[in-house]
């Protein structure tokens, strides 16, 4: 028992010795690592001290370049405005002493108005004596020529002028016999001049109208489907278009018949359109038919435009271009209503110039003389075309040379400008040139046909040509009956029969061509 005891107590003692033990060397350990800490934050603090220093010098050095620099840019600042300063205050020196020299000038040149006012107003007083002074020596030698004479002033003055009026007179009447006398001589020639070589200098392509249009078709199984049950589908497009449509034995194509060139094409589209979709139906029509004016209307309108841009004509009424615009649609006696009119305007334009009056104005009259063959409201048709379209002119604000011009070119009222008879003799060359209208074109042809037989009239001629209008005749001889010297009689002979046996406006020139060819073969 005593045994364990102490073996407790030796155990308890052990324990508490090696416990004290512990104690020591952990506080030997704690102290030994509080050392190494302190010294290490003794380290990290110098370490830290330096690296501030070094920013903090960093940050000196930084401020200071940033000093010098924004004191450089303020000297700079400070230099360009001292200079716009020295250069304002140079520019108000110079206005000074612009406005000095100016201040000088001026009243040098007031001092020279005064000097010169009084000089006139001197020279006036003298002018006014002298001038009492003429008065009374005209006065006293009136009086004395009325006592040699016998007669009054009045009196003597009324035989003068008498005498001088029966004198001008005469003389004047004279004058005028002698021009006219050459004014008649001249005028036929300068005219005829003057009207060829406007039409030879135009020239257009010829179009001939009519009321009917051919809708040609891809097979005859589409007529069934135009015309439609009992008719309905052809009864609608006719209502709607206002076109007669004739549907005949014709193999694949129904013809289209109108005197209005609108409503043909626009029933001439409308029809493509349906075939080319394949619905063909009232409804549809009635669609489709509407689609197609407004895009005819639309293209008229664009026509117009492109026709006054041509002719270079500005400022003209939209009504007045969109009417232009419809004479595509139009044909006079077989000629084109637009065609028509761009060529009067043409030739309107070249003859103006050739008799130095206002080209331009000529071209807006010329191409606006016939717009009222285009009426807008069937009412309208009644009234004469000339009369409408200087109505419509005068409505939409053209100039009166402009409306008297378009009133005027068939005489149906009074011509009070130059634009009207020139205007007049354009629509007459644009009609009557060769192959414009139907009526004329027969004519046409028997005079080219005339003029190369008068050429194989001739002997040793091979081929005759009429060309370029009628305007030249090229004959071709033959070499062997034909040498160069009966070459030239033969085309003054020729040119002499045509001149004695034909009627034809302007000039025709013979040429007589002589080739000579020696053809061998190589075998």
């Amino acid at each position: 028992m005593d045994n364990i005891i102490l073996i407790v107590v030796a155990a308890v003692v052990g324990l508490a010795i090696g416990f004290a033990i512990a104690k020591m060397m952990e506080k030997g350990k704690a102290s030994k690592t509080i050392a190494n800490a302190k010294k290490e934050a003794a380290n990290i603090i110098k370490e830290a001290n330096k690296e501030g220093e070094s920013i903090k010098k960093d940050k000196i050095f930084q401020a200071k370049e940033k000093f010098l620099e924004l004191k450089a840019e303020h000297e700079k600042v400070i230099i360009n405005k001292d200079k716009k300063i020295a250069e304002a205050e140079k520019r108000t020196r110079d206005k000074e002493s612009q406005v000095s020299s100016e201040l000088a000038k001026n009243k040098k040149l007031n001092d020279q108005y005064q000097q010169k006012i009084k000089e006139v107003e001197y020279k006036s007083d003298i002018l006014d004596k002298k001038q009492s002074e003429v008065d009374k020596l005209h006065k006293s030698q009136v009086q004395q020529l009325e006592v040699i004479s016998g007669l009054s002033a009045e009196d003597a003055k009324a035989q003068l002028l008498e005498s001088l009026k029966e004198t001008a007179k005469s003389d004047a009447m004279a004058y005028l016999q002698n021009t006219l006398e050459e004014a008649k001589l001249t005028a036929q020639q300068e005219a005829r001049k003057i009207v060829v070589n406007t039409i030879q200098r135009i020239g257009t392509e010829e179009a001939v109208e009519n009321c009917v249009s051919v809708f040609n078709l891809e097979s005859d199984d589409v007529k069934g489907r135009i015309i439609g049950r009992e008719g309905r589908n052809i009864r609608a497009i006719e209502a709607a278009t206002g076109v007669e449509i004739i549907v005949d034995d014709t193999p694949e194509a129904i013809i289209l018949s109108c005197f209005d060139s609108v409503r043909r094409e626009v029933a001439r589209l409308s029809l493509h359109r349906l075939v080319t979709d394949g619905r063909i139906h009232p409804a549809r029509i009635e669609e489709v038919v509407k689609k197609t004016e407004k895009q005819i209307n639309e293209e008229i309108a664009e026509i117009g435009k492109r026709t006054v841009i041509d002719l270079g004509i500005h400022g003209l009424h939209p009504e007045l271009i969109k009417a232009v615009g419809r004479m595509k649609y139009r044909s006079s006696y077989g000629q084109n209503l637009l065609q028509h009119s761009r060529e009067v305007a043409k030739l309107c334009g070249v003859m103006a110039a050739e008799l130095g009056l206002n080209p331009k104005l000529a071209k807006r009259a010329g191409l606006l003389h016939d717009i009222g063959k285009v009426p807008m409201a069937e009412v309208e048709v009644e009234t004469p075309h000339a009369i409408l379209g200087m109505q419509w002119a005068q409505k939409f604000g053209e100039k009166d040379e402009v409306c008297n011009a378009i009133g005027a070119h068939h005489d149906e009222i009074e011509m009070t400008t130059l634009l009207s008879p020139i205007v007049q003799v354009c629509d007459a060359i644009s009609g009557a040139r060769p192959g414009a209208r139907r009526q004329v074109l027969d004519s046409y042809i028997q005079r080219l046909k005339d003029l190369e037989d008068i050429a194989f009239g001739f002997n040793g001629v091979q081929k005759a040509y009429a060309i370029q209008a009628g305007r030249e005749l090229r004959v071709i001889v033959e070499s062997e009956k034909v040498n160069d010297d009966k070459a030239a009689e033969l085309s003054f002979e020729i040119s002499q029969k045509i001149q004695t046996d034909m009627t034809y406006p302007g000039q025709v020139k013979v040429t007589v061509i002589r080739e000579t060819r020696s053809v061998n073969v190589a075998k």
